[in-house]
């Protein structure tokens, strides 16, 4: 059954088209965004969500997305997403942070020219029907120094326009390196060394606690005399009532923004300043951005809806369509893993320890680790998927420690997952062969050769004769079919296993009667999912 798709904002037909021709089906209705009450009746009907900023996903509309398994967002913002909820729902949400990336960045630069001209305030006087030369003296940007905050995507851009403008750029980002920071042709700086230097500093950052009034009074009281700033990345980057004052005390020569602290900012105490240059909010406001980002969330939820491919998640390991066709087995592997263990476990888990040896240590480990951890929750909540899995695990405290080691052993590749309460530790490892298929490959250190089955029943007991017939003759009994069984020992005499795969799920009066016998130390029925 193809995967059914609502676009509940203004997408452009091509983008629309996308989905239809991928095998998706579409329904568009760009106005249902703004009625909240009938795209909650809806959405339960749909596997994805395609958006832009007028649809508010909230946790109430996520109660009744009982199918959705993607929201995505054509543009970088995600605002009106509630992702937190998302992820517990296990959600994933997109965005579409490069489409609009050029777009931005001309913008940002534009403002800049704007505001070193004072071009917006000599255009209206000149309408005005006055001819005040003299009064709009600007500054050249040639040779004068750029303070880019946020050398990323959009902020790297900003850095090569301004290197061929032919001014001096200084930058400042935790995370970039000496290697990129020499591509860009820009000098790597500490904030407030940045904050010293600059004649003009652009803003190129998200808005995160760390982030929220990177500019602040003290911030600005560092700057240079005479500097003019540039916000085309998001509201509440700048204290926007210092600002104010360092326009009006003539500290900050001019600002260019885009964003506010509110919007729509219909009112604002920097409006009519001299030399504020304001527009609301057009970063991606071309008609090549509003396309790109329109096709780019069609090509990147039809991805993901039809091969597993994940890309610009918020809130999940991106995982490339090459990557989900190499890694499918093990992603399947990883969550049998997790399944077995949180099967196998009634105490609650204080840690997860996952071991990648082999070429499966070079694999979207995130990915991987998240398989297993939705394994280990699902057998307390069959809910639980990939994206919320972390969530859950996060909330109840478990510690995932992930460790991977060159090739060991027989296998070329393998998985060791073990598990750890305040009681005992349980381990299990597995791998994939050339089928493809996964096996377990050592339980509580036994070596064995074990598919997975979808009705499987595990025991464990001392190495003595008569425990096959035993197995077999109380399934026999209670009109239970072994398909097939695998058998392992530490040595003879010593701990041995015992898997059964069964043609169908056994009740507890199975379970019962084992246990009854004395001769198991443990005997537990498990339900894989196979598909």
């Amino acid at each position: 059954m193809a995967p059914r798709v609502l676009v509940s904002d203004e997408l452009s037909e091509t983008a629309v088209q996308i989905f239809r021709d991928r095998g998706v089906e579409v329904d568009y209705m760009p106005k249902l965004g703004k009625d909240k009450e009938k795209l909650a009746e809806i959405i339960g009907q749909y596997d994805g969500l395609a958006i832009r900023s007028a649809t508010k996903v909230t946790e109430k509309l996520l109660e009744n997305a009982t199918n959705l398994k993607v929201v995505g967002r054509a543009g970088i913002g995600v605002d009106n997403v509630d992702i937190p909820a998302a992820s517990k729902k296990g959600v994933i949400v997109m965005n579409t942070p490069f489409g609009n990336s050029i777009t931005t960045a001309e913008h940002a630069i534009a403002m800049m020219f704007a505001v070193a001209r004072q071009i917006p305030e000599a255009n209206a006087s000149t309408h005005a029907g006055k001819w005040e030369k003299s009064k709009f003296m600007g500054v050249e940007l040639f040779n004068k120094t750029l303070g880019v905050i946020g050398a990323g995507n959009i902020g790297g851009i900003v850095c090569d326009r301004a290197v061929g403008l032919k001014m001096k750029v200084v930058a400042y980002d935790p995370f970039l390196s000496d290697e990129r920071a020499k591509q860009l042709g820009v000098t790597k700086v500490e904030l407030d060394d940045l904050l010293a230097r600059a004649d003009f500093i652009t803003l190129h950052v998200p808005l995160t606690d760390k982030t929220r009034n990177i500019l602040s009074a003290e911030n600005l009281a560092k700057t240079r005399k005479g500097v003019r700033i540039i916000n085309c990345a998001r509201g509440g980057l700048i204290d926007e009532a210092a600002l104010v004052d360092a326009l009006k005390s003539g500290h900050v020569a001019g600002a260019a923004l885009d964003v506010f602290e509110v919007e729509p900012a219909t009112a604002n105490p920097l409006f009519n300043m001299p030399n504020v240059v304001c527009t609301p909010h057009l970063g991606a406001s071309t008609t090549e951005a509003q396309e790109n980002v329109a096709l780019q969330v069609a090509e990147q939820m039809s991805d993901y809806l039809l091969t597993g491919a994940v890309s610009n998640a918020l809130n999940m390991p991106n995982v490339t369509a090459e990557q989900a066709a190499i890694m499918g087995p093990w992603i399947k592997l990883a969550s049998h893993l997790g399944a077995f263990i949180g099967q196998m476990t009634e105490e609650p888990i204080r840690a997860v320890n996952i071991l990648y040896d082999g070429r499966v240590a070079d694999m979207n480990l995130a990915a991987l680790n998240q398989a297993v951890i939705a394994g280990v929750m699902k057998a307390s909540n069959p809910d639980v998927n990939l994206v919320s899995a972390p969530i859950v695990a996060k909330e109840r405290g478990i510690q995932v420690s992930t460790t991977k080691q060159d090739k060991t052993g027989t296998f070329d590749a393998y998985i060791k997952v073990t598990m750890v309460t305040d009681k005992r530790e349980r381990s299990v490892a597995g791998t994939c062969f050339a089928d493809g298929k996964p096996r377990f490959i050592q339980i509580k250190g036994i070596n064995i050769d074990a598919e997975v089955g979808r009705h499987m029943l595990y025991t464990t007991n001392d190495d003595v004769p008569g425990i096959i017939g035993l197995l077999g003759m109380t399934m026999g009994k209670n009109g239970v079919n072994i398909a097939n069984f695998t058998l392992g020992r530490s040595g003879v005499g010593q701990d041995a296993i015992a898997i059964l795969y069964l043609d169908q799920a056994i009740d507890a009066k199975v379970v019962d009667t084992l246990e009854a016998t004395g001769m198991f130390q443990q005997v537990k029925p498990l339900e894989f999912d196979v598909a």
